[in-house]
């Protein structure tokens, strides 16, 4: 049965640090710089990226039921390859998009706005955050904020074959964007900058394309 890894998905979080540092990393500086006085940053970022990443994995339980509930067209079609193909091909565009030759990812997070627009004044209502557990909230409001990368890995949790599956794929993509964002609310305005050179968004995006390609190598034979 063809599959993405756990590690696969968790390296594509990793290399696209520099797409999460200009998607989240204001909000992540938000929640860092409006702490009172000299409280510890570390409990209150740990706790809005485990919001993050619950969000991730609901989502993906959700993508990996949607996607277990259309194999009875089995016999007709091969649904998980088509699947797997179509998340393979979106890796590839997504890798584009890092690497700064191609921006048409951008209009499928648009098919997101919808949805967050009746979710992003919550977010707001959620700053300045005060606790972990408001933290907590925050993360996993902002988890459903749209984004070219959750949806390419999304598609891969729809051809897992079942909700489990389809979660442990997003929960690994969420712990593989963990470092850069974690990183970033302790040093937010230094590590973007660095996040999004131009040899390092073109590098990052390389790694991405050749996941891409590798999985529709896998489809192919």
């Amino acid at each position: 049965m063809l599959e993405f890894t756990l590690f696969g998905v968790f390296m594509v979080g990793l290399l696209g640090g520099g797409h999460c540092a200009g998607m989240c990393g204001g909000i992540v500086g938000a929640v860092s710089m409006s702490l009172p006085g000299a409280r510890p940053r570390l409990p209150f970022l740990l706790a809005y990226n485990g919001g993050r990443i619950l969000s991730y994995t609901l989502a993906g339980v959700l993508a990996g039921a949607l996607g277990a509930s259309s194999f009875f067209l089995g016999h007709i079609l091969p649904i998980q390859k088509i699947l797997y193909g179509l998340s393979s091909v979106m890796l590839v565009l997504l890798g584009l998009y890092l690497a700064g030759v191609w921006h048409g990812v951008t209009y499928v997070e648009r098919l997101g706005s919808v949805l967050w627009r009746q979710l992003q004044p919550l977010s707001k209502r959620l700053l300045p955050v005060q606790s972990p557990w408001q933290a907590i909230l925050l993360g996993a409001v902002w988890g459903w904020l749209p984004c070219g990368l959750v949806y390419s890995v999304l598609v891969a949790a729809l051809a897992a074959g079942n909700a489990l599956q389809g979660g442990m794929l997003m929960l690994a993509f969420g712990l593989g964007t963990l470092p850069t964002l974690l990183a970033m609310g302790m040093a937010a305005v230094k590590l973007k900058k660095v996040l999004q050179q131009g040899w390092l968004r073109k590098l990052s995006g390389l790694a991405v394309i050749l996941f891409g390609l590798f999985g529709l190598y896998r489809v192919l034979l």
